[in-house]
C-alpha cells in the first residue's frame, strides 16, 4: 500500500528553521532518507516551494479566482511529502515517528494514497488511465 507522509509547519515552526544549521538539517534528513532507501519503500520525497511561490485556483467562483500566495488564515502549510510503500498503515506511522523532528510547530500528516484498482474497472476513463500507465511504465 502507497502511504504519503505530509510535512506541516505552523508559522513558529518555519521561523524556527530559519536559524538552524542547512547542513546539519541536510545530513539528518539525508540519514532517514538513506534509511528509507535500504528498507525498499522510498518511492518519492520532495520539498515544496515557499509559499510565496506558489498560488491557490479557488473553485467557487466563475471563472475560477486565482491568488498569490502566501495565504492568508493558514496556519500549517504543507512544507513536502515522503510517498511510502509499506504493507500497512502502522508501518507508515512507524516510519513517521522515525522522521526527523525540528521541534515544535512541526507534524507530519499520513494518508493512504488510492490505486487505480479501487476504481470500476469497466470505466472508460479508469481504461483509459490503466493504458496510460502500462504504457509510461506504472503500473
Amino acid at each position: 500500500m502507497k502511504y504519503m507522509l505530509i510535512w506541516r509547519a505552523t508559522d513558529e515552526g518555519n521561523a524556527a528553521l530559519a536559524d538552524a544549521d542547512f547542513d546539519k538539517m541536510l545530513e539528518t534528513v539525508g540519514r532517514f532518507n538513506d534509511e528509507l532507501i535500504r528498507a525498499g519503500v522510498l518511492l518519492a520525497a520532495e520539498g515544496l516551494a515557499e509559499p510565496e511561490d506558489g498560488v491557490v485556483v479557488d473553485y467557487s467562483s466563475d471563472p475560477p479566482l486565482v491568488t498569490d500566495g502566501p495565504y492568508g488564515e493558514t496556519r500549517e502549510l504543507f512544507g513536502g511529502f515522503y510517498l511510502l510503500n509499506v504493507a500497512s498503515k502502522q508501518e507508515a506511522i512507524e516510519w513517521a515517528k522515525r522522521a526527523p523532528s525540528f521541534g515544535a510547530g512541526f507534524k507530519t500528516e499520513i494518508r493512504r494514497v488510492t490505486t487505480i484498482d479501487e476504481f470500476p474497472q469497466d470505466n472508460e476513463w479508469v481504461q483509459k488511465e490503466r493504458a496510460w500507465r502500462e504504457a509510461t511504465g506504472q503500473l
